[in-house]
């Protein structure tokens, strides 16, 4: 089938770098993940053909790792698959012309956010004193933000009855009241019950809730300063030198996932970006499937011991 010809060029490509190039296996296993995904990208675009890749169809894909919040080395090594692969193709005389040769990738980049590895995340979510009432909320917080890749603003507005923990999701309310559905995995789920059945029926004495998921000291919902000034106090705390904002965590969140080898289309829908590419390539993805590309690539999930 025609849907296999990229598929089957890439094991002949993987084939050369083993025999050919000599490359180190984790470099192989790296451009091998980085291809997969370019490939998938390609087929949505019902691109099946090499010589029907253009320099646009590059430039599309590079924006749209940037702009899911890859990591700039990452990109840049994402960037060298494509290259190789297509210079592999040309040297094969498989086609004639190759379509990342005349682009310029560094200015297609803007300055890419801080994004925290999965040790400093690891390290944030130890700070929080889970035998506290305020720590234990926290915890939930920062668990309940990793897991899903929420915006703050997001973050602050969830209510308990957005949440389907028996069916691993929750209900997110974005920009312009849209609502998307995010799979959670086991760890934030804990993590989160827990600080509803204990921190947060104390805190809600405190004030009025509206059934708003996390709460502050008086037990009114959290606002983005005081989700800000906490953040802040842990990541002094762990010690972690790097500028890091509220949005660091959604920030991680994709760039986990997708260093993984997760399903672009999926990350895609999970951070709720509608206008990231063009919108024809992304149709709505099965919950289930949603669920198995965040079980799979998350960093708490593939190694949890819950």
């Amino acid at each position: 089938m025609s849907t296999a010809i990229l598929e089957r060029l890439l094991a002949q490509f993987m084939d050369f770098l083993r025999v050919e190039r000599s490359l180190a296996l984790n470099t192989q296993i790296a451009y091998q993940t980085d291809l997969k995904r370019y490939i998938n990208f390609l087929n949505n675009l019902q691109l099946t053909l090499p010589e029907q890749i253009t320099p646009q169809h590059i430039v599309k894909y590079v924006s749209l790792l940037d702009d899911l919040g890859l990591e700039l080395t990452s990109i840049s090594r994402n960037i060298s698959a494509i290259r190789m692969f297509h210079r592999f193709l040309v040297g094969e005389n498989i086609c004639q012309y190759d379509p990342s040769q005349s682009i310029s990738f560094p200015k297609l980049l803007h300055r890419l956010p801080t994004v925290l590895d999965i040790m400093e995340v690891e390290q944030v979510l130890q700070q929080p004193d889970l035998a506290d009432v305020l720590g234990c909320r926290d915890r939930a917080m920062f668990e309940f933000l990793y897991a899903t890749g929420v915006r703050v603003s997001e973050l602050i507005r969830i209510k308990q009855i957005d949440l389907f923990f028996e069916q691993e999701f929750v209900r997110v309310f974005g920009k312009g009241s849209k609502e998307r559905i995010i799979p959670i995995g086991e760890e934030a789920i804990f993590y989160v019950s827990n600080y509803q059945k204990t921190a947060r029926v104390i805190l809600a004495q405190r004030g009025i809730d509206n059934d708003v998921l996390f709460l502050n000291f008086r037990g009114r919902p959290m606002t983005r300063m005081g989700f800000w000034k906490i953040l802040n106090k842990y990541i002094r705390q762990a010690g972690i030198t790097k500028h890091v904002s509220p949005h660091t965590f959604r920030h991680s969140f994709a760039t986990h996932l997708l260093e993984g080898g997760a399903d672009l289309r999926a990350v895609q829908e999970m951070l709720g970006h509608v206008d990231i590419s063009s919108t024809q390539i992304y149709a709505h993805l099965d919950r289930e499937f949603l669920k198995q590309v965040h079980k799979q690539f998350h960093p708490r999930e593939k190694y949890a011991t819950r």
